[in-house]
């Protein structure tokens, strides 16, 4: 009892920390004349929310923010997934080379880089385009999704393929029975910085989409900069609550899966 106790505090702590930061932000969503020090507004009011839901650009954004991001991940699943087993397991030429450069986006100021790509971009014929916007944020995103698949691969081993192609697995069998199963924690772990780096993007966005490719950032951005901080704090609400939405369908969608194996093994 003590340390279903211990654990339910431990718990409600964390999650107080975790909702301190979100406080000031939704109650300046709904505040009117809201001063220091006190802890609630004056007044409450919900034209900032009226505003946002009555905008059809904002319900728009979020599914073109959404479905830019799962077409990312996607992709970055396609082209981590082999890289990643690469980086665990072969040592070939120039592998350092290849790690660097897989880590320099993180490294280097997105507007660096974007600078850069829109040049190339407007050669292709790309830019002011969704496929243009895709394309950019894969830089960003790809470094974080190969480097949780090298983990990944590096702490299951090769030995469980191994075991399964004697045991006369094909290749196809033993991938989707053996190493997705080993590969899911970093698969989920690297999907969601994917998907929170994606929908949060604003300069390679604002860059490379020039404007036209509207997503949430780019309905977020301005009210930051302007003066109206009311309608900024919907929005940010809207986008924080966007982020914790993807968060938990990804912990639920874990939970869920090895539960289903346990059962399966079970029976």
């Amino acid at each position: 009892m003590g340390t279903g106790k211990g654990n339910t505090v431990w718990r409600l702590f964390i999650l107080l920390i975790i909702a301190v930061p979100f406080y000031p932000l939704i109650i300046w969503s709904v505040a009117s004349g809201w001063q220091w020090p006190k802890l609630v507004p004056n007044e409450v009011q919900w034209r900032a929310w009226q505003y946002v839901f009555s905008s059809g650009d904002v319900w728009q954004s979020i599914g073109l923010t959404m479905w830019i991001a799962v077409v990312v991940l996607v992709i970055n699943l396609l082209l981590a997934i082999p890289s990643g087993r690469a980086l665990a397991f072969y040592d070939f030429k120039g592998k350092g080379f290849v790690e660097l450069i897989l880590i320099m986006p993180i490294m280097i100021p997105p507007y660096a880089i974007m600078m850069g790509l829109q040049l190339l971009f407007l050669r292709a014929g790309i830019t002011d385009q969704m496929i243009g916007v895709i394309i950019a944020h894969i830089f960003p995103t790809l470094p974080y999704m190969v480097r949780a698949l090298t983990i990944s691969y590096s702490a299951a081993g090769r030995e469980w393929e191994e075991v399964a192609s004697v045991l006369g697995a094909s290749k196809r069998q033993t991938f989707t029975a053996v190493t997705i199963p080993y590969l899911l924690p970093g698969i989920i772990a690297g999907s969601f910085l994917v998907v929170i780096i994606s929908i949060s993007q604003y300069i390679i966005t604002m860059i490379i989409g020039g404007g036209q490719v509207v997503t949430l950032p780019l309905l977020l951005v301005p009210f930051i900069l302007g003066d109206n901080p009311v309608i900024a704090a919907a929005y940010n609400s809207l986008f924080a609550f966007l982020a914790i939405g993807i968060m938990i369908l990804m912990e639920v969608f874990l939970k869920l899966y090895y539960r289903n194996r346990q059962e399966f093994a079970v029976k």
